[in-house]
């Protein structure tokens, strides 16, 4: 499926059980807009609930992936809050939602999403990249938190997003100093998993992609809730919580199929798409970003 209206700000595919997800906004460097906002949270949620989806991709037109909030807009209305003297507070509630649907929901999402990042991702496109579980760059890629550099404290989720991925030292350095990390030092800081050329990113993103769409779903989405989990536990609540979706995933015919093909010395297949059962659990859980 691809979005008909080139122009749309959100394009989709779906494709060898690869959802992809474009955010479409080439002229301001897929910087946000309502628009943006509310098609990728509805995207995301279609994609998510699709069978025929096994892995989504997150990636941005024209050469950039995201440039968080539009600076040139906030000029335009008079800033951040739009000349007023005072927090609107229903402005605080919106906003809350959208970034729940877009930045908590790719990151709770039950199927893998990867990241693949062109070039510059800046201030609050930073927590679109990180909630992904997997991220790819290319020698222009560029990361640069922004947020200081326009007065502001920063939103969806990137402080937290960047404290868990690089740690806390490291984090304060990259919104406190707002240094632009490029190419392979992204991947040397663990800001993105794998830096390719140019050339090979689309390529790459796509081989990772269906690598992931055509694993083992059930274990896949196990592996998520853990992982999930993972920040709130200590290790012995962790293990007392992997036990139950450990023995579930057990009981599936992707485990049963990859075992006899184990035995047999051949590569195991699994059902391309996503192939989730209920006696996995729910498959959401508690996110830190609530």
């Amino acid at each position: 499926m691809r979005e008909a209206a080139e122009t749309s700000p959100v394009l989709t595919d779906i494709s060898d059980g690869v959802g992809t997800i474009t955010l479409n906004r080439p002229d301001r460097r897929n910087a946000f807009s309502h628009e943006m906002l509310q098609g990728l949270a509805a995207t995301t949620a279609q994609m998510e609930s699709d069978p025929a989806v096994g892995a989504i991709v997150l990636t941005g037109a024209g050469g950039a992936f995201c440039a968080g909030g539009d600076v040139q807009g906030f000029h335009e209305s008079g800033g951040e809050g739009g000349g007023a003297a005072v927090v609107d507070e229903a402005s605080v509630d919106a906003q809350r939602r959208v970034q729940e649907e877009t930045v908590g929901r790719l990151y709770r999402c039950a199927k893998p999403v990867l990241a693949s990042i062109p070039g510059a991702v800046a201030g609050a496109g930073i927590g679109l990249a990180l909630a992904a579980d997997l991220r790819i760059g290319s020698t222009r890629t560029v990361f640069a938190t922004a947020f200081g550099g326009v007065g502001l404290a920063g939103d969806f989720g990137v402080t937290w997003l960047l404290h868990q991925l690089v740690g806390p030292a490291l984090a304060r350095e990259l919104l406190f100093l707002n240094p632009r990390v490029r190419g392979e030092q992204c991947a040397e800081l663990g800001l993105v998993n794998w830096i390719v050329t140019e050339d090979e990113l689309e390529p790459k993103t796509r081989e990772l992609a269906t690598r992931l769409a055509a694993g083992p779903s059930h274990a896949l989405g196990a592996m998520k809730q853990n992982l999930l989990r993972a920040p709130a536990e200590d290790l012995a609540a962790s293990m007392h919580a992997e036990v139950p979706l450990h023995k579930a995933t057990g009981l599936t015919s992707d485990h049963v199929d990859a075992v006899r093909a184990f035995v047999d010395k051949k590569t195991p297949t699994f059902p391309v798409g996503w192939h989730a059962t209920e006696d996995l659990g729910p498959l959401r859980s508690p996110s830190a970003l609530d």
